[in-house]
């Protein structure tokens, strides 16, 4: 079956949360900015002794701002007020970059008409970081978990994104970093391209790879 459209994962995806230079200026110096960096974008080993509204955390923007904060201190952020601070900056639009190949993928999908989305567990309105980077209008749609209460790799979630960019589930081609969570497409019947979450400047064209490997761009 032709791939026809396209749906996309937000976090080590299309962008990545990452410290630059003075980022948290006031709260911690750079060296300590970049360990919490390291913690905060590593994968969970294991759920032992995770706050408990751990597993909702994307299903609620109360649950997500807690969750977030009681790790911050339990990482060695010093204090409650900091943690709160520091997760404000979290939800900066200019805390996340963009990949290198990230608007050039996206647009070269618009000029061919190809619908694209954004398929997210997350617990706060992502499209900030679109607009400030001006790529909102590059995408179709933006689907989050705590508006739409439900949370990848549930195959409703990618049904509804795909029957809102009007395609079935086997002409779409999902991309994501998580093998457990955008990889769940696949129960659907979508293809599944999982590029690595390395950091902006170590990844610069696996999305543009992913969409030739799966012919949406030549």
């Amino acid at each position: 079956m032709t791939i026809r459209g396209v749906l996309f994962d937000f976090s080590g995806t299309l962008f990545r949360l990452e410290a630059t230079e003075g980022w948290l200026d006031g709260l911690m110096d750079d060296a300590e900015a970049a360990e919490m960096m390291r913690r905060l974008t590593a994968p969970v080993a294991s759920e032992e002794g995770l706050p408990e509204d751990f597993e909702r955390r994307d299903l609620d923007q109360a649950a997500h701002r807690s969750v977030h904060v009681e790790m911050l201190v339990r990482s060695g952020v010093p204090g409650y007020d900091v943690a709160e601070a520091i997760y404000d900056r979290l939800l900066e639009p200019t805390s996340w970059r963009p990949y290198p190949d990230t608007a050039s993928a996206l647009r070269t999908l618009r000029e061919q008409g190809v619908p694209a989305a954004v398929v997210s567990n997350i617990g706060w309105d992502i499209r900030v970081v679109f607009k400030h980077y001006d790529l909102l209008d590059q995408v179709d749609e933006v689907f989050m978990s705590y508006v739409e209460g439900m949370i990848k790799p549930e195959p409703e979630f990618f049904r509804i994104a795909c029957e809102r960019i009007g395609l079935p589930p086997d002409q779409v081609l999902m991309i994501g970093d998580s093998e457990e969570a955008d990889g769940g497409a696949a129960a659907l019947g979508c293809s599944v391209a999982i590029v690595p979450p390395l950091p902006s400047d170590q990844r610069t064209d696996a999305l543009i790879g992913a969409l030739k490997a799966h012919g949406l761009i030549t």
